[in-house]
């Protein structure tokens, strides 16, 4: 067994047994820290459950198998994505969307994956597992190296240590402090988060009208997107002021409208794209170009966005409960 495994293994146990019998939203250690960096903000339901994932199962008790849909990925601004792969049924168009589309009464066609089972490691723990160094990570987990698995290790990886585009902030991490670090660090002062309150099956594709819309006030954001990898891995990043918009949105779908229940989503609003990737799926999808229209897209699930406190917020803070500077070896 590789030496990093056999650790994991050692700290994760240990982990497990301090917090036993205790919610995810219990234990010291993701509670404490949630609570004492982000004031007043919820942990969401989605962020509670993988963290609780990573107290009770090891990464390492399964081989790495799984098949992470490309929306979280499409959602970076240098991505170039298969359209045929990002959703279900090949629905290319799902991801993307219009800011007009953001009003109540009108109906898109969307579509998001279920949850790729990918667990938050204790800090403790992330600290200690390989992150940065492909072949140490392909041991640690099992990889065969050439596979499908480790392609999209490698991918990631790749994209984490990419630099940034011009006006852009972004880092990678590998523990929900150091996500929620980096978040911060961004926004350069006190922050709250949200999340979309997506069921783990995910949202079905189908016709869904905007029942309301309520932007999330701010003029800074940061979005976490959850990457593929063995573990949970964020991606964030974060745009120059007034250059993103958020917004909670809800949806309600089904042949029948007035008989289906409503799900609250994250969306956010991307305005400036002009140094986007002229290849990005989202030109061709919105018939624009970078520099040309807003594009838009849902947040899937247990993606976070943070969001820059100001004055006389915590009202808007209740109102978000949607379901709710980089440091340590956890993060790029």
């Amino acid at each position: 067994m590789h030496p990093s495994a056999l650790l994991l293994i050692m700290v994760a146990a240990a982990g497990a047994a301090m917090v036993q019998g205790h919610p995810a939203a219990h234990t010291p250690a993701a509670l404490q820290f949630w609570e004492n960096t982000l004031i007043g903000s919820r942990m969401p339901d989605a962020i509670a459950d993988l963290v609780q994932r990573g107290i009770d199962h090891s990464p390492l008790e399964e081989h790495y198998s799984a098949s992470p849909s490309a929306n979280n990925v499409c959602t970076i601004y240098d991505a170039i994505c298969n359209l045929r792969s990002m959703s279900a049924g090949g629905a290319a168009g799902d991801l993307f969307f219009h800011e007009a589309q953001l009003r109540p009464g009108s109906t898109m066609t969307a579509s998001l994956p279920a949850e790729v089972e990918s667990a938050i490691l204790p800090h403790d723990v992330a600290g200690k597992v390989p992150f940065g160094n492909l072949r140490d990570v392909l041991a640690t987990f099992n990889i065969p190296a050439g596979s499908a698995e480790a392609a999209r290790v490698r991918d990631t990886l790749r994209r984490c240590r990419a630099p940034p585009l011009p006006g852009e902030r972004k880092a990678c991490a590998a523990s929900l402090e150091g996500t929620v670090r980096s978040a911060v660090g961004m926004l350069g002062g006190a922050a709250w988060a949200a999340a979309s309150a997506l069921p783990r099956a995910g949202l079905p594709r189908g016709p869904y009208e905007v029942q309301a819309v309520a932007p999330l006030d701010g003029d800074r954001y940061v979005a976490c997107h959850k990457m593929p990898f063995p573990y949970a891995v964020y991606h964030c990043h974060m745009t120059g002021m007034s250059a993103t918009r958020a917004y909670k949105v809800s949806l309600r779908g089904g042949d029948d409208p007035a008989a289906a229940a409503a799900v609250m989503m994250l969306a956010l609003c991307h305005r400036d794209t002009s140094q986007w990737n002229p290849a990005h799926p989202a030109f061709e999808v919105l018939r624009t170009h970078p520099g040309g229209a807003p594009v838009c897209h849902f947040m899937p699930y247990a993606n976070l966005v943070f969001v820059k406190t100001t004055k006389g917020d915590k009202a808007t803070k209740r109102s978000a409960g949607i379901h709710g500077m980089p440091s340590g070896e956890d993060v790029l």
